[in-house]
């Protein structure tokens, strides 16, 4: 099994990130802030202004080390890659898949599958943690509901009516969501959910976690040899990393999701660390980011036992296990693709 790295986020602003031997070093007003060697990271993720070497991002490319650019509002700007690894024939056999309705609809019923039972799990988990804290009769309807349309998304028959039964299960998973919320419900709250850009805190915090989500799927995409950018279920479009999209699905209610529950409930987030910009935005404060992304890094490197393998893994392996297994299945070496399903 792959061994964990960490992956070293950089939130000071006006940072310039350069390599120094076999180290990766940051300064900021050209006074050294740290240094760190490359062989303990698989991931550098820049959030705001932060400017980078081109010496450093050879070197990245070379060590294999994902670089991404994210802006202060939580979104996804760039990524720097070098060879694409992995066999071309597994490629070029997912490229067919991919065109084949026959091939891809099974594959992307499995991706909303496993994330409306997750879904469903986090309003469970809800009502068994916080029962007599929350409205346990809104909460279970809408985990009733969720569990009622997992029959029907297993027989979807077109993409337009599985994203229609995702869209449905989305709406009531994020209705039953906000009851979870249980401290500062004045300033943490869920009406609709709204991207880009968020305009309320909850928000805010749900698309910067999103967005570091999308990093480390995307880097366990490409480790395994697979095409990021060419999805089963998100259809492709220019710029859009559409298979790390799909993964994605399964693994945001319970990688990042409950994480944003945790942090406002646990009220290591409060109203004071969001600003509001004229436009309409909100932005999570420096501070505020530097609580989440501590928390989780500590989340990734707790254990679980993924259900299908049945083995014990760090958390934050799972999007590579997930990779795995959707490469085998695209190599012919498994029936199905499997998804990640939380108990």
């Amino acid at each position: 099994m792959r061994k964990l790295l960490n992956t070293l986020y950089i939130t000071l602003e006006n940072g310039y990130l350069h390599k120094d031997g076999e180290n990766i070093v940051l300064d900021v007003g050209g006074e050294k802030k740290f240094a760190m060697p490359i062989h303990n990271l698989e991931g550098i993720v820049c959030i705001g202004n932060i400017v980078v070497s081109a010496h450093l991002m050879g070197f990245c490319v070379e060590r294999k080390v994902s670089l991404s650019f994210v802006s202060e509002f939580g979104k996804f700007m760039a990524r720097a890659t070098g060879k694409i690894n992995g066999n071309v024939l597994v490629r070029k056999k997912m490229y067919k898949m991919a065109d084949d309705i026959e091939k891809s609809l099974p594959i992307a019923r499995n991706f909303v599958l496993g994330k409306v039972a997750n879904c469903r799990a986090v309003l469970e988990r809800g009502l068994r943690d916080h029962g007599d804290s929350i409205d346990s009769e809104v909460v279970q309807k809408n985990s009733l509901y969720l569990q009622n349309r997992l029959q029907k998304i297993k027989g979807a028959e077109s993409y337009e009516v599985l994203l229609g039964y995702e869209g449905e299960c989305a709406k009531c998973y994020f209705e039953g969501m906000d009851h979870l919320i249980l401290a500062n419900k004045d300033v943490f709250y869920i009406n609709s959910r709204s991207r880009r850009p968020p305009t309320d805190n909850m928000n805010a915090i749900l698309s910067f976690i999103y967005t570091i989500l999308m990093h480390d799927v995307q880097s366990a995409l490409e480790s395994v040899g697979l095409d990021s950018y060419v999805g089963f279920y998100h259809r492709d479009r220019p710029g859009r990393a559409s298979l790390a999209l799909d993964l994605m699905e399964e693994l945001r209610p319970v990688l990042a999701d409950r994480l944003a529950l945790s942090l406002v409930n646990r009220r290591q987030l409060s109203g004071k660390d969001f600003l509001l910009k004229e436009s309409g935005a909100v932005l999570m404060a420096d501070e505020a980011r530097k609580t989440l992304l501590t928390d989780w890094q500590k989340r990734k490197k707790e254990e679980i036992t993924h259900p299908f393998i049945d083995e014990k893994i760090p958390i934050g392996l799972i999007p590579y296990v997930q990779a795995m297994l959707l490469s085998k299945h695209i190599r012919g070496e498994m029936d199905g693709y499997p998804p990640f399903f939380w108990k």
